[in-house]
């Protein structure tokens, strides 16, 4: 990804269907997408192996999508669980469509 491609987003990420989840913001996707898959960065996803994306919305300000994040932190599990099913009823791994291997 070129440096001209960074733009500002919310991810949620799953250790499974109904696993452990995740919310972070970054500038860098795909980066951290890496960073969370390869395990080279210790804390909560890599303990509790929280590798698999399953809802991104991007923003066009870091603000914005720091904003978003802190709101989805607050919400019940339910309603991110109901989140994620609005557009991934399956619980894909979104990762897989960008180039990721499965994990």
């Amino acid at each position: 990804m070129q440096r001209s491609e960074f733009q500002p987003c919310v991810y949620i990420l799953a250790s499974a269907k109904y696993g452990a989840l995740y919310i972070g913001v970054t500038s860098d996707l795909m980066q951290r997408l890496y960073e969370h898959r390869s395990g080279s960065v210790a804390g909560f996803t890599k303990r509790h192996n929280v590798k698999k994306l399953m809802r991104f919305e991007q923003f066009g300000t870091m603000e914005l999508a720091i904003a978003r994040e802190k709101q989805l932190k607050r919400w019940h599990r339910d309603w991110k669980t109901n989140l994620i099913e609005q557009d991934n009823p399956g619980w894909v791994d979104l990762a897989v469509g960008l180039g990721f291997d499965p994990v």
